[in-house]
């Protein structure tokens, strides 16, 4: 059987190293920081993030969390920028450079595009003299330490702090702009990050499709209303439109006896739980497994207690709410 020890050994020393590294990274961030998230907030355009090899994949990264946290980013390649793709960077536009070395070749033609047409550029770079961070509008400077790896060549202490450092200058602008969950949720509709954030307008019936009947409503017709709607409930209201009661499975059985001679306002449970449509899905099935009951009535927020829609258990979980 192999001895993991040497690679759990290993593995201990390069998460220690990274994690010394950002410590490095976070003491010595000054002026140059601030200076890049003020170039940023005033962007007329987008942030243009480039970056060669693995500095590369971190730019790609850092601008999906840009373009996910409310500002407008996109990767380009700087290949590709030399053969046609320098076009997608116009005045108004931010250009955030990444290279440890400072001296990737292959980001000379896009440097120098940003030069030429007066574009603001960050340099990010671990070397103060290096080409790229001479010419940036704004040089941050990451701590020069060596690489994890061991042989000091495979990028991973350097990637690992510019990736730390591009969710530092996006939770910055974040911060400042004041971005909520429901604006994050915006650029995630999909998947659990937009499940947990939907909120119950986005998945309750409206309309028709709401059990209601008013509170004189004969039993007779009360029952075929939960019958029609498919919910196994349904919402009892007084003249004006507001939510008095509910009629459950459990309510009919308590009044099993002479059951069709009474209305729905003798046979339903008054004040029930509901939610505003605006709050979110996730507190709503909260709420219904706290009170053990599979539907909700949302009402409306302005205090008149009108019914604006109603929310099934089962909505929540084909969203992926659970």
């Amino acid at each position: 059987m192999t001895d993991h020890s040497k690679f759990l050994t290993a593995g201990k020393r390069v998460i220690t190293e990274e994690a010394d590294a950002l410590i490095h990274l976070a003491d010595g961030l000054g002026d140059s920081f601030g200076q890049a998230v003020e170039l940023l907030l005033n962007a007329k355009g987008r942030v243009i993030i480039s970056g060669m090899g693995k500095s590369g994949h971190i730019a790609r990264k850092i601008a999906a969390t840009l373009a996910s946290t409310g500002t407008p980013a996109h990767f380009v390649h700087p290949a590709e920028a030399s053969h046609g793709d320098l076009g997608m960077m116009t005045r108004g536009d931010v250009v955030l450079v990444l290279s440890n070395s400072g001296e990737t070749p292959e980001l000379a033609d896009l440097v120098a595009y940003t030069r030429r047409f007066s574009i603001p550029m960050i340099g990010v770079a671990s070397r103060p003299e290096s080409t790229l961070l001479q010419r940036a509008d704004v040089a941050i400077v990451l701590p020069n330490l060596g690489e994890a790896c061991g042989t000091g060549v495979v990028p991973t202490t350097s990637t690992t702090m510019t990736l730390a450092l591009g969710d530092a200058l996006a939770v910055a602008l974040m911060e400042y702009r004041d971005f909520t969950p429901e604006n994050f949720r915006e650029f995630h509709p999909g998947g659990k990050l937009g499940a947990r954030l939907s909120k119950v307008a986005d998945l309750m019936h409206t309309g028709d499709a709401i059990p209601l009947v008013e509170s004189h409503t004969p039993m007779t017709n009360t029952l075929l209303a939960i019958s029609q709607k498919g919910f196994g409930v349904v919402g009892v209201t007084d003249e004006t439109g507001r939510l008095i009661g509910i009629i459950t499975d459990g309510d009919l059985r308590r009044h099993m006896d002479g059951l069709l001679d009474l209305t729905a306002r003798d046979v339903m449970t008054p004040d029930p739980a509901t939610m505003t449509p605006h709050a979110l899905a996730e507190e709503a099935v909260a709420l219904m497994n706290s009170k053990t009951i599979t539907c909700l009535f949302a009402v409306d927020p302005a205090g008149s207690g009108n019914v604006a829609g109603v929310l099934h258990i089962h909505d929540c979980l084909r969203a992926g709410i659970v």
